[in-house]
């Protein structure tokens, strides 16, 4: 198979990052879909209005941890395929550290205390960054050949 010439054996481990983060999606998606439920959140509202509901900051933390972590999936999928081209053991630890700290990252919201989110998940930003530099580092050998 002409894929399987073209990419590194260890590409698979970028691989089985990029599916264990759907997962994780899937999941978070899940608990968005008990806290409509638990906080009486019908769809399809987004977002609840603290003058109606008195669970809406609850509801509004687990909605948000979900939602940015859609809002950074694009980023996160195209620094790992690419960046996972040149390096891919390098990005494929960058990325379990990443999905880690996703995973912290929305407990830590659904708490209800915003800051809570930021304990073990802001520690995501330097495996994002480290997948930036991968894949700068990809371009760049893209560029000289």
């Amino acid at each position: 198979m002409a894929v399987t010439e073209f990419l590194p054996k260890e590409y698979g481990y970028v691989v089985l990052d990029l599916v264990f983060y759907c997962f994780l999606n899937l999941w978070m998606g899940a608990q968005v879909g008990m806290a409509r439920k638990r906080y009486d959140v019908p769809y399809p509202t987004l977002y609840a209005i603290e003058s109606e509901n008195k669970n809406a900051k609850l509801f509004n933390c687990v909605q948000r941890g979900h939602q940015n972590s859609l809002e950074m999936m694009p980023m996160y999928f195209i620094l790992m395929i690419l960046g996972g081209m040149k390096h891919p053991c390098i990005c494929a630890a960058l990325g379990l550290l990443y999905n880690i700290t996703r995973f912290f990252y929305f407990k830590g919201y659904s708490t209800g205390d915003p800051m809570k989110r930021l304990t073990i998940g802001k520690y995501g930003f330097l495996g994002l960054l480290g997948l930036m530099i991968c894949t700068i580092s990809f371009g760049v050998s893209l560029i000289r050949g």
